[in-house]
This record gives structure tokens, sequence and C-alpha cells, in this order.
């Protein structure tokens, strides 16, 4: 028995296609947590806080 309907496959491989930017986002995000979760260091994750402040600044001036 199939996973999918070759209908649903058909429908899957269109959306994949049609979004590629999104699959890439989705993909980065989840390795990002993936690192943070699983392997970074105490020494990563400073790093990361001021990675993160300063890009909450960037997104803050741009807003406005």
């Amino acid at each position: 028995m199939p996973k999918y309907t070759e209908a649903r496959a058909k429908a899957n491989k269109k959306w994949n296609k049609n979004n590629k930017e999104r699959i890439q986002y989705i993909n980065k995000r989840s390795a990002a947590k993936s690192f943070i979760l699983n392997l970074a260091t105490k020494e990563d994750l400073e790093n990361i806080k001021s990675y993160i402040a300063e890009r909450e600044h960037d997104l803050n001036l741009t807003e406005k």
C-alpha cells in the first residue's frame, strides 16, 4: 500500500517546486534549533545570544 496516493504525491511535488524559499527557511530554522539544543557549547550560546540581540535591534529599526 503506497504511503501517499498518486494525486497527493503530485500535489506535494508541485507545492515543493513552488515554495523552495519556504522549504529552505524551515530547514535552516530546524538546523539552528537542533544545534542550540543538542550541540552548542556555553561559548556558542553566548555568541548566539549576542546575534539574537543584534538581529532584534536591526528588526526594530526597520519595523518603525
